[in-house]
């Protein structure tokens, strides 16, 4: 028991110490893990630590995680990814493995050992990737959403490639596999294939009907208990028990889990399953995160360092032009072509499992087995540092606008008001004006959304904002107002520092994120700064007065009071104001703020104080 306290103390207080270090540096949760688990390697040789246990216990969280993205997935937006999922994902598969086992053929490799090697190394690492997407806010995106296809056939591949394998195998074909831990897992493995395949969509059709219309009536009997720890044991038994049905199948548990979210993506405990398993999948993530760090084999890294990092650095680029030049195939824009290549350009968590199946099977010999488990571990450690190039060194270098195979639109008319941006800030505004009579050009980077808007019938220009030339054929020459209504926050300070520098007769609104985006956007020449939600809510919180018993008169006077003294104070505030400060580091911009605060709550309590002396008066008697 001790010791294994012991072990569980060292893994939670090396992440502990190691992720807030990453995240204070910019370099997100999973490098702080993965370096976590190098450092601490020396000290669970010294207790002995069952290290391949560790990590098969820790790869539930790859299942956990699947679960969660299914629930945001709803079927027919899974549809929708058909093309990303089968078209590029195969194209993916395929093409990588046969340039990777061509490559090693020609270094001298036997057929079936260079064949297995390319399958297993196609794979990319669905925990790595996933993970920093999500942290990153990059999983929506549309290098995102492709390199979440590509992963989830990835997951799908597992399966062929697991029945290939034994093809391959050393001496002849058809060997048993029953060293390996997932043939063991199958209970069906040696039945007939016709039987196999039965007994495999019987379990897939089970997953889907238990989703559909068994688990609702369950979850909604025990959300009536008012138990919360019951409802998290019941989703984590659910959980648990379609991943062993899948492995009982022989099929990924991860992308068993994941058809059951998907089935659960319609369901109303969808939220309460994502916020109770959400912090179980981090815990397991972080420890199997950690396992890779730790299982990196120093003493056979430092007998062939050259050979071992050139395979690394080999395999991340090769890896890397094969999904470039898929992403140019398949119609990727640049910037998000970087981050499709950048992304899955190393090999995945799947490959040990695999690895050790082909040795198991007499596919592959141990020594060739271990030495590829260290170019993995390797490519994976640097897939963190991949993403954070690609964030801070090629996504602000490359304009969402370049790449793409579709020009920019030609504009054929001028305005006096042009608006960048058509999101749903840009939108309202759009329509307004539009309602008023006036027919301001807009101006969007994103071609996907403006074919959406034309269905509507609004009229965009496909072109990005940024670029001079866009904006002198828009007519900002003339224009009386600019409008800046794009995303990104460095982008729109940019955009308003030209337009203010080289046309300085244009009146500039801008859409600010925050207070200390509107002190840069007015720094840049922005006449006016709106924050994106300070409206909706000052609205809200009119609504919740009268909610709470004040009147309508009484609650609109409030509001009005805080609109004028917040905005009154934001002028004071940008006085002290400094962009080479972060405004939780500049001590003076903080004391004023806080002195503004208190001003408007004394304020707020003296005509709170006036009011109820007000309600409190006897009617003056008639006449």
């Amino acid at each position: 028991m001790n010791e294994f306290l012991l072990q569980a103390a060292i893994y939670l207080g090396a992440g502990a110490v190691a992720v807030p270090l990453a995240h204070r540096l910019g370099l997100g949760s999973v490098l702080g893990y993965l370096v976590a688990g190098i450092l601490i390697a020396p000290l669970l040789e010294q207790v002995g630590s069952d290290h391949e246990t560790v990590q098969h216990f820790a790869e539930f969280g790859v299942v956990m995680m699947l679960f969660l993205i299914g629930l945001e997935l709803q079927p027919g937006l899974l549809w929708s990814m058909r093309s990303r999922l089968f078209g590029l994902g195969g194209a993916q598969v395929l093409v990588t493995a046969s340039v990777i086992a061509g490559g090693l053929y020609l270094f001298g490799q036997p057929v079936a050992t260079a064949s297995a090697l390319g399958l297993i190394l196609a794979l990319s690492s669905t925990a790595i990737v996933l993970q920093t997407l999500g942290e990153k806010k990059w999983l929506r995106s549309e290098g995102g959403q492709s390199a979440f296809g590509v992963l989830l056939f990835q997951d799908i591949a597992v399966i062929p490639i697991l029945a290939l394998l034994p093809f391959l195998a050393i001496g002849g074909a058809g060997e048993s596999a029953s060293g390996s831990g997932h043939a063991t897992a199958s209970l069906i493995a040696d039945y007939p294939a016709w039987a196999q395949a039965v007994l495999t969509l019987s379990a897939v059709a089970v997953v889907i009907l238990v989703g559909r219309y068994l688990t609702r009536p369950a979850f909604r009997i025990i959300a009536r208990t008012g138990l919360r720890e019951l409802f998290l044991g019941s989703a984590l038994l659910l959980v648990i028990l379609i991943a062993m049905l899948m492995s009982y199948v022989g099929l990924s548990p991860a992308l068993g889990t994941f058809l059951a979210g998907v089935v659960l993506a319609d369901s109303e405990y969808r939220h309460e399953l994502e916020s109770d398993l959400a912090s179980f999948k981090g815990l397991l993530l972080g420890v199997f995160f950690i396992t890779v760090g730790a299982g990196i084999d120093f003493d056979l890294l430092a007998a062939q360092p050259v050979q071992i990092v050139s395979g690394a650095v080999a395999l991340i680029l090769l890896k890397g032009i094969v999904l470039w030049l898929l992403g140019t195939g398949f119609g990727l824009r640049k910037r998000e072509r970087w981050l499709f290549s950048m992304s899955l350009a190393q090999a995945g968590e799947f490959a040990f499992v695999l690895l050790t199946f082909a040795v198991s099977s007499h596919v592959l010999p141990a020594e060739i087995a271990a030495f590829t488990s260290l170019v993995v571990a390797l490519s994976m450690l640097a897939t963190p540092a991949l993403l954070l190039s690609y964030e801070h060194l090629v996504a602000p270098r490359v304009r969402l606008g370049e790449g793409t195979d579709r020009s920019h639109d030609k504009i054929e008319e001028t305005g006096s008001v042009i608006i960048a941006g058509m999101g749903r800030f840009g939108q309202i505004v759009q329509r307004m004006l539009v309602m008023t009579g006036h027919r301001p050009v807009v101006l969007d980077s994103s071609a996907e959304h403006i074919d959406s808007l034309r269905k509507f019938g609004i009229d965009v220009y496909y072109g990005d904002a940024v670029r001079p030339d866009m904006l002198v054929a828009a007519g900002i020459a003339n224009a009386k107002l600019f409008i800046v209504a794009i995303d990104g926050r460095d982008r729109a300070v940019e955009l308003v520092d030209f337009v203010r520098r080289r046309y300085p007769q244009v009146r500039i609104l801008a859409r600010a994120a925050d207070r200390d985006h509107v002190c840069r956007l007015c720094a840049a020449g922005a006449d006016t700064a709106f924050r994106e939600m300070f409206g909706s809510s000052v609205a809200m919180a009119k609504s919740a007065l009268i909610e709470l018993g004040h009147s309508e008169d009484d609650a609109d006077r409030k509001a009005r009071a805080f609109d004028e003294h917040d905005t009154a104070g934001l002028r004071h505030l940008m006085e002290v104001w400094d962009a080479e400060l972060d405004v939780f580091s500049n001590p003076t911009y903080i004391a004023r703020a806080k002195s503004r605060a208190d001003e408007f709550a004394e304020l707020m309590a003296q005509d709170e104080e006036e009011r109820e002396r007000s309600d409190n008066q006897e009617p003056a008697p008639k006449e």
